[in-house]
């Protein structure tokens, strides 16, 4: 399986326009050290949280990128 990232908006809606694609990784960690790079970049783009899925299973959902 492989894992990705869904972004979501502040009411939890999938966001899909004006965003790339999230890319795939082939493990947990590559897409948890991807996110950890890029979160600037999607909240900049309107992304507020992000789900981690593998394949169609959610690992945790709903993660916020803003700081506390």
């Amino acid at each position: 399986m492989t894992w990705h990232w869904r972004y979501e908006n502040a009411n939890g809606g999938e966001i899909t326009d004006g965003v790339s694609p999230s890319d795939t990784f082939p493990s947990q960690a590559d897409a948890e050290s991807w996110l950890g790079e890029s979160w600037r970049e999607l909240l900049a783009a309107g992304v507020e949280a992000v789900t981690l899925l593998e394949g169609d299973r959610v690992e945790y959902e709903s993660m916020s990128l803003r700081p506390d």
